[in-house]
């Protein structure tokens, strides 16, 4: 797999994690727990994303 495909790859996840969370927070009733997940993993991919980037 080349770096570029993997870049897009973890991009593609960090979108669909901020449909997640965006789904969630509209909700009745949020649960907070699964804010806090689904934000602690966008900053995973965030970085991962920026050291790729700048490898």
């Amino acid at each position: 797999m080349s770096m570029e495909t993997n870049v897009d790859e973890l991009k593609q996840k960090h979108a669909d994690l901020e449909n997640r969370l965006s789904a969630e927070t509209q909700r009745p009733n949020p649960d907070q727990s699964i804010i806090t997940q689904i934000k602690r993993e966008k900053l995973k991919l965030k970085d991962t994303l920026a050291s790729l980037e700048n490898a």
